[in-house]
């Protein structure tokens, strides 16, 4: 995937400021791409100049001028091609994760103390996807709002963020249990150096 079908994605809500697609970015699509606000005008202006986005300019009264850009049929066009392409598995890339597999033979407080950093960012991240699945439905249930909706791709998007980060925070907190339990039976003298 390439970010153009991330941001062509993100246009399908609507006409949108690169500011407001920085901040959708920020919100919804970066729990499964992220960008910098620089990289999302820079492929702006490439998909404008492709012909699969169109921006015209708003004049602001106090404030400079705005561009805002839409998806055109050449990148409905486009997005359709991209669906029908052979999804590529993911993988994790993740420092943390590379930190723990070396934990036998490095410091381990300093890996409980990024796994405990970790989980907590996770739980804000649950508050914040929580929050946005419920605006999304408004007074509907899941199971209806699911059925009856006119878009659903942003809400599963984001539903598959949550349970990410939840599966993140129960993965964090478990491993740092297991590293604190064995850091204290070394202690204690019941681990050698070699099993701690």
């Amino acid at each position: 995937m390439a970010l153009r079908h991330a941001v062509l994605a993100a246009l399908l809500d609507g006409e949108s400021s690169g500011y407001q697609l920085a901040k959708a970015f920020d919100l919804g699509v970066a729990n499964f791409w992220h960008a910098l606000p620089q990289q999302l005008y820079l492929e702006l202006t490439k998909l404008e100049k492709a012909g699969l986005v169109e921006g015209r300019q708003v004049i602001q009264e106090s404030r400079p001028p705005k561009r805002l850009f839409t998806i055109t049929e050449e990148g409905l066009e486009e997005l359709a091609r991209f669906a029908e392409a052979t999804a590529k598995p993911s993988f994790i890339r993740d420092d943390l994760l590379v930190k723990v597999q070396a934990v036998d033979s490095a410091p381990v407080g300093p890996v409980i103390e990024q796994l405990d950093d970790r989980a907590v960012m996770a739980a804000a991240k649950i508050d914040i996807f929580e929050r946005f699945l419920r605006r999304l439905r408004g007074d509907l249930d899941e199971d209806a709002f699911l059925s009856t909706a006119e878009r659903v791709g942003p809400y599963l998007t984001c539903l598959r963020g949550l349970r990410f980060e939840q599966e993140t925070a129960e993965w964090c907190a478990r491993t740092a249990a297991a590293l604190r339990s064995r850091q204290s039976r070394r202690a204690e003298g019941g681990l050698s150096p070699r099993e701690a």
